[in-house]
């Protein structure tokens, strides 16, 4: 009976506090799922336009089934972590060819679409269709390991999180249910400061017995991640320059950007630049000013990138890749690594 109560007093909390999100305005299937795969390592404020915009211009999956990828990677451009917009496309023409365009309600199915793990699985089926199915993200996580008193997520303890979850998870609301968890820690079981005094399950919660919330679980010391020097090049002919496409399949695959690369940290910019042009492009080049410098970190590591105005001394051969020469006016029309566009901001 407590825990009941304690689950319809959770239900009644979200209900009063639940955040207004576009995407919990539909039960359409498709744009759940769009939003749970942009939501992926993202934040909410960062991730709310970038789906508004996507919805209008795509408004069923099968738009995007029949979409070009460089139009989709055009749309997701500075979102980051591309190979989602690269799964979410693959799953789309997989739904529309198996499955009619119906997304696959049945777990099993769903999840073995590219790029569909078990917490996308889970939000979206209980959402979208009411299926009985605990869905577990950062946030719950952090809640429930509050609730149960514990300081690691071991295999064992994530168990012991999920199947506490199936026991509580009802066959009414289950999608809100979800939802409510996540929101409860999002606005309650807060990282640091949490508000234990209104968190509507807190009656039975070890942090809250303990008034020792934040210690559970116990914070991971960070690593210190490896930074490494890139030089690129804008090679220019009269007033366009060159921009070479990285292959799908690899990071920011299907992004368009300068050639060069990363250099040694003892070697010389200039030379460092000249040999990487010359092994991409097979040409010799000039360099002459340098355009500036710019940070940008990814998720395991950062980078410092020197960018330099060329010239070519023989023409690039082109060896592998696809390539374009555009003036600046078409940038737009291309999707580009947010590092190439701190670039362009210096240049403009």
């Amino acid at each position: 009976m407590q825990v009941k109560y304690s689950i319809e007093k959770l239900l009644n909390w979200y209900d009063l506090n639940h955040r207004e999100l576009p995407f919990r305005s539909t039960n359409d299937p498709y744009k759940i799922w769009i939003s749970e795969v942009m939501l992926q390592q993202t934040q909410i404020n960062t991730a709310i336009s970038y789906y508004n915009n996507w919805v209008k211009k795509y408004p069923t999956l099968g738009h995007v089934a029949k979409a070009k990828f460089s139009e989709l990677l055009k749309s997701w451009e500075g979102l980051g972590y591309y190979s989602r917009c690269a799964n979410f496309h693959n799953s789309s023409k997989i739904v529309l060819d198996q499955y009619k365009g119906y997304i696959p309600r049945d777990y099993k199915n769903f999840i073995e679409l590219p790029g569909v793990g078990e917490y996308t699985a889970a939000a979206v089926l209980s959402i979208a269709f009411n299926q009985i199915i605990p869905a577990i993200d950062g946030n719950v996580k952090r809640v429930m390991s509050r609730y149960l008193g514990l300081k690691k997520i071991t295999p064992r303890n994530y168990m012991r999180i999920k199947n506490k979850l199936k026991s509580w998870i009802p066959s009414q609301r289950p999608g809100d249910f979800n939802q409510a968890m996540m929101d409860l820690g999002s606005i309650i079981c807060r990282p640091i400061k949490p508000n234990c005094d209104k968190c509507p399950i807190r009656i039975n919660c070890v942090g809250y017995l303990n008034n020792k919330p934040e210690i559970y679980p116990m914070k991971l010391v960070k690593k210190k991640f490896p930074n490494f020097i890139v030089v690129v090049g804008l090679i220019w002919r009269k007033d366009k320059f060159y921009i070479q496409k990285r292959k799908i399949g690899s990071m920011l695959g299907g992004l368009w950007e300068f050639p060069g690369g990363k250099i040694s940290d003892n070697e010389s910019l200039i030379i460092g630049l000249e040999k990487k042009i010359k092994n991409e492009c097979g040409s010799e080049i000039k360099v002459n000013e340098k355009i500036g410098v710019i940070k940008h970190k990814y998720s395991h590591f950062s980078i410092t990138m020197h960018g330099f105005n060329c010239k070519e001394k023989s023409k690039i051969v082109h060896p592998g890749k696809e390539h374009r020469w555009i003036n600046s006016e078409q940038i737009d029309q291309f999707a580009f690594p947010k590092a190439n566009h701190k670039l362009f901001s210096i240049i403009k």
